[in-house]
């Protein structure tokens, strides 16, 4: 069985491929639209993504200083 890590990514690579396909392309460019679209579905999975494996936290020692000139 696969990890739900490993499927989030699968599902965002299918989604990237439909969203390129010549297929999906001509329906938006005849206007399709919906109320959510696959840039919404994209968000979800990373989102669960950051649930299922969040990123390492950052420290501040790992920040590095910036200087601002006046």
């Amino acid at each position: 069985m696969k990890t739900l890590s490993e499927l989030i990514t699968e599902a965002s690579l299918i989604i990237s491929e439909i969203s390129d396909h010549p297929d999906y392309q001509s329906l938006v460019d005849e206007g399709y639209s919906a109320d959510l679209n696959i840039a919404d579905a994209s968000t979800a999975l990373v989102y669960l993504s950051w649930v299922v494996d969040p990123p390492p936290a950052i420290t501040a020692a790992e920040i590095p200083e910036v200087e601002v000139n006046q």
